[in-house]
């Protein structure tokens, strides 16, 4: 077994392993706990559990950013851009995602939010400005046929809110890449759980105006929702988080992304067997597109990146010694 050293070497030691096993697991199975806690009858509207979902989880990564000494004031720039990927991720992600599963499948849910990678990929390339290359465009092809795929026989047949639910999946998917694309280019120079943590607490001012904007009332929470929203503070914000923090440093970001793959099919299973949602040839069919095209686009960041290694060596034996 190896050190820490796993994203240098691509080895790979239990702690990574027993991790990243964590993530596929726990993040695949937010979804359906979203979905238990949405649903009709349930007793939690989807503002308020986003709010009541911040709120400790911010607290708690802030006090533990805190503890390990590691900086958690933002400075002027790191405000603005903690504040603009919290409200993208947060309230456009993970707040549609909340409304969205009033309506529609944890596991359709999951598959629509799996092709987040294929936005990121299309906003970098545009804000790059430069064409994409042949596997880039290809993955996106792919990937955005599945999106089709699944979403199409919900707006075309199925209308209403179901239709509307699938629609403001696939723009709070596109929101969380966003989000995501503007971290990475504008990085804070706070730690991991300083940062997620700030992105939080601006999520709870965005969740409590959209709660008092939408009038939400909550009734009492069935014991099954009250279940479903410790698990997704617990397990969802707090644990499975620290454990992606744990696994970047074990594992080769190749090994590590494969959550992207993994979490939409876990997500899939558990709503078939928990809550009996029905699996389609379009599911499958759509599933299988979105995965593909997700591959594709990962493929050609290794590709990229396998360039880039190469040119820094050229440079580096012709320099002056």
């Amino acid at each position: 077994m190896s050190k820490l050293n796993g994203n240098r070497h691509g080895d790979v030691n239990l702690a990574g392993v027993l991790n990243l096993l964590v993530i596929y697991v726990v993040w695949g199975s937010t979804y359906l706990a979203i979905r238990m806690a949405v649903r009709e009858g349930a007793g939690f509207t989807p503002f308020l559990l986003g709010l009541f979902r911040v709120i400790p989880a911010s607290l708690f990564l802030l006090l533990y950013a805190k503890l390990r000494g590691n900086r958690i004031w933002p400075n002027r720039e790191e405000w603005l851009t903690l504040v603009a990927s919290g409200l993208l991720m947060w309230i456009g992600g993970n707040g549609m995602v909340n409304w969205a599963e009033q309506h529609v499948a944890s596991g359709y849910t999951a598959l629509i939010v799996g092709a987040m990678p294929l936005w990121t990929a299309t906003l970098e390339a545009i804000l790059d400005r430069r064409l994409p290359s042949w596997r880039l465009s290809l993955g996106l092809l792919v990937g955005f046929a599945g999106l089709v795929v699944l979403t199409w026989p919900v707006i075309s047949t199925q209308g209403g809110p179901d239709a509307i639910a699938a629609i403001g999946l696939v723009l709070g998917s596109a929101s969380w890449g966003g989000g995501s694309v503007l971290i990475a280019r504008r990085p804070v120079k706070l730690g991991p759980f300083a940062t997620s943590g700030w992105q939080q607490v601006f999520a709870i001012a965005g969740f409590g105006l959209l709660a008092l904007a939408f009038r939400e009332r909550m009734g009492m929470p069935s014991s099954e929702a009250i279940g479903a929203y410790i698990y997704l503070v617990i397990a969802g914000s707090i644990i499975a988080f620290t454990s992606f923090m744990v696994v970047l440093k074990h594992l080769p970001t190749t090994i590590v992304f494969t959550y992207a793959y993994v979490n939409p099919v876990v997500a899939v299973f558990l709503g078939w067997l928990i809550l009996s949602e029905e699996v389609t040839w379009y599911t499958i069919a759509g599933a299988a597109f979105v995965i593909l095209g997700v591959a594709g686009v990962f493929e050609d960041r290794r590709h990229r990146a396998r360039l880039a290694r190469g040119a820094t060596a050229r440079v580096s034996n012709v320099a002056p010694r």
